[in-house]
């Protein structure tokens, strides 16, 4: 089993053959699928799943905590089953491919007293970004 099905079983949420075939879906490293493509791959498993029952599953996901809406440069957001890992994502420039990375260090070192203005900074989310191997033509 899934390590977001098994964290979907033990909070009791109800696992529909539709919303198993979505975490199914979503399951692994490096995932970072928009809706669409996770509701084209769903459809492979069963086809008679609904693009809308597809995106009612991802926001409850989303809701529940256990998967992160991704944002980056205006594309569509993608959804990280990673909620519980802490990390941050490398971004491709080029074709938006998105990877998971876990720097050493704490972000919050890095920013000194006098920039936070006050705040109670609690955390930090970086996004580094660059061109992938595919789109810079170089060998990874």
């Amino acid at each position: 089993m899934s390590d977001l099905l098994e964290r979907l079983r033990e909070r009791g949420w109800r696992l529909t053959s539709q919303r198993r075939v979505v975490a199914e879906v979503l399951d692994g490293d490096h995932v970072h699928l928009t809706a669409d493509e996770v509701h084209a791959r769903a459809a492979r498993l069963l086809p008679e799943i609904s693009r809308a029952t597809v995106y009612n599953a991802l926001g409850e996901l989303v809701s529940l905590g256990e998967v992160v809406e991704v944002s980056t440069d205006g594309r569509a957001k993608r959804y990280d089953p990673n909620a519980h890992r802490p990390h941050q994502h490398l971004v491709c420039s080029g074709c938006g491919l998105i990877r998971d990375v876990h720097p050493t260090g704490d972000p919050l070192a890095v920013l000194p007293a006098e920039g936070r203005f006050g705040f109670d900074v609690s955390g930090a989310d970086v996004t580094y970004r660059g061109l992938c191997p595919a789109c810079s033509g170089a060998t990874p």
